[in-house]
């Protein structure tokens, strides 16, 4: 009887252990979800794009946000994101540039720096978007109060430039030559050692600046970037078109949906919503939806969940979310 009982308690302790076990495998197989998406994994010399932020200009979760969705992110912070941006590494040429100086450069700037050590690569410019705060006010940190850079190179559009030469505080990183601004011009390439970087033209709100778009391409492949645009219908350009020209789109996913603000009246913020891009995109072939990875996302935005229903959703119909650390080989 004895005997009996030894092996009866033994036979529910490893019943219980194995119970544990598969729960903490769910446990981490959710935890990882980010890791588990078609990423391009670069080859060890050629260039690549590194994500260092996906969210909407004030990150998630969004600061005066105590709604549950957001304090999931307040009572978690390993849920905490970025505002969007973009590290692009070129190992052969020993530099590192970004993309957007959002508010949350210095832990984005720690993100490029353990991916592209500084002893083996340069920190060779910032590329803006435009004049709206999730997107330059990073610039703050090159200044003499924090790291006091010398001319790093500032690359930005001709209203951008000249809202930061007159205008304070910017003109300071100016003056005291923190910053050197580089010109661009619409679809003029950038030439930076392997790699170009073509900004274009795209309608949104140009209270301070224009705003563009880039296209960045590499010796093997390319990648289109538009973390804000209005409605895909105010655009000259068609968006079907473009992402066939490229492999991979990174592309304005503010909302989700309509109604996604209750009490607002959407129409006012003319962001495209992913479900009237994914109907613009629908008669693309899998391969091309394949293509897109939807960024920018509000923290209203259900898709900052990689596992929530409209994630899958969105995946299961061909087009891809994208996540901090992804990389994108060029």
């Amino acid at each position: 009887m004895r005997l009996n009982f030894i092996n009866g308690f033994l036979t529910c302790a490893v019943g219980v252990i194995l119970v544990v076990v598969g729960c903490f495998s769910v446990l981490a197989e959710n935890s990882n979800v980010e890791k588990t998406s078609t990423e391009t994994t670069p080859k060890t010399k050629s260039p690549y794009i590194y994500i260092l932020g996906v969210a909407q200009d004030a990150g998630y979760p969004q600061a005066g946000c105590y709604k549950k969705h957001c304090m999931r992110g307040w009572n978690d912070l390993s849920l905490k994101r970025g505002a969007a941006s973009l590290g692009l590494i070129d190992p052969s040429m020993g530099k590192k540039y970004m993309f957007e100086a959002t508010p949350d450069f210095p832990e984005q700037l720690f993100k490029l720096e353990q991916e592209a050590p500084t002893k083996d690569y340069e920190f060779a410019g910032i590329f803006l978007t435009h004049a709206h705060i999730g997107h330059y006010t990073g610039l703050m940190f090159l200044g003499h109060e924090v790291m006091g850079t010398v001319n790093t190179p500032v690359y930005g559009m001709p209203r951008m430039n000249d809202f930061l030469r007159n205008n304070g505080p910017w003109q300071q990183l100016v003056t005291y030559k923190n910053i050197s601004l580089k010109p661009l011009k619409n679809n003029h390439p950038q030439s930076i050692g392997t790699l170009e970087v073509t900004p274009f033209l795209v309608p949104h709100r140009d209270e301070y600046s224009e705003t563009v778009g880039y296209r960045i391409t590499g010796p093997n492949k390319s990648a289109l970037f538009i973390p804000d645009i209005n409605k895909w219908s105010q655009w000259s350009t068609d968006l079907a078109t473009v992402i066939k020209t490229v492999d991979y789109a990174l592309i304005d996913a503010t909302f989700f949906a309509d109604g996604e603000l209750p009490g607002r009246d959407m129409s006012k913020v003319p962001h495209p919503f992913v479900t009237e891009t994914m109907t613009v995109l629908e008669k693309l072939s899998e391969q091309e939806r394949n293509k897109v990875w939807f960024i920018h996302f509000n923290h209203t935005n259900p898709l900052l969940n990689l596992i929530s229903e409209e994630s899958l959703w969105v995946k299961s119909k061909g087009f891809n979310i994208a996540y901090e650390g992804l990389r994108l080989g060029l």
